[in-house]
């Protein structure tokens, strides 16, 4: 069973109050411990009815979490400690040959791939490149990378010291738009703070990072609001997650990854009925 653990990262945010398509995502490994924690905000609309979705493990296909909506996985673990998530960019030149998504991407990575590198291996067999988006791959033996499209080629990023962040610039070339980026020097900065005055650093630590990336709920022109619509954070490692909604330490799902994955039955949570 999971631990009770208390997210006070809400408590000392910037207050990024602007409507945005955006996301921060970080992977970290405790040189210490060696144990693998990634933390993610989903910035969007808190109007979608966004949800949690689990897949029970099948003859040939791996069981797997992912979250997102409209059938979409916008981010996701799968039962080997495969993670993914993903966030818009400038968007680029479409690369010749590529061809256009079809179905539920994350969830055929996760059905499918252990690592990293089958990861990689899936999307370059199928022709997949995005020209407005990267996605970060993480899994259970402390390989992480962002994948990128751009100038007609994929890119990839690989984690340096012990640490990965992406946000909504190309990491290839920062000059391609959006960066700098306040809320990847927030994370980036409170990851060193961390290890300057600690030895080891918990789960609860890792997640508070992108306390400081969150965007309070604003309403555009159009009157729609939109903001941090929910907050996960998953222990790779012991294959624990925390999801928290829209900004609110009240509306929160603790999941035991590897009970769940060994259930027989899959099972969708709507986040709105937390």
């Amino acid at each position: 069973m999971l631990k009770k653990q208390r997210l006070l990262f809400f408590l000392a945010i910037l207050l990024f109050s602007v409507v945005s398509h955006a996301c921060s995502v970080v992977y970290y490994i405790d040189s210490v411990t060696g144990k693998i924690y990634v933390a993610n905000n989903e910035d969007y609309w808190y109007d979608v009815d966004a949800y949690i979705q689990i897949v029970p493990k099948s003859k040939g296909e791996l069981a797997r979490l992912w979250y997102g909506w409209d059938d979409f996985a916008q981010g996701g673990i799968n039962e080997s400690g495969l993670f993914f998530d993903g966030a818009v960019t400038p968007e680029q030149p479409k690369i010749k040959g590529s061809k256009k998504i079809k179905g539920n991407l994350g969830d055929e990575i996760l059905a499918s791939c252990k690592t990293v590198q089958e990861a990689i291996t899936f999307i370059e067999e199928r022709k997949i490149a995005l020209p407005d988006a990267h996605i970060m791959f993480g899994d259970a033996n402390g390989n992480a990378v962002v994948v990128e499209w751009m100038d007609g080629d994929r890119k990839i990023v690989p984690i340096t010291n012990n640490k990965l962040i992406m946000t909504n610039f190309l990491l290839a070339d920062p000059s391609k738009g959006n960066h700098p980026c306040p809320r990847y020097n927030a994370i980036q900065k409170n990851l060193e703070a961390l290890e300057k005055n600690k030895d080891s650093i918990s789960f609860l630590e890792v997640a508070n990072t992108v306390g400081s990336s969150v965007q309070t709920p604003a309403v555009d022109k159009k009157g729609r609001t939109g903001g941090t619509l929910y907050s996960t954070f998953i222990n790779i490692s012991d294959m624990e997650l925390i999801l928290v909604y829209k900004l609110d330490n009240k509306k929160i799902s603790r999941l035991d990854l590897q009970m769940e994955f060994k259930k027989p039955k899959g099972r969708k949570i709507e986040l709105n009925s937390l």
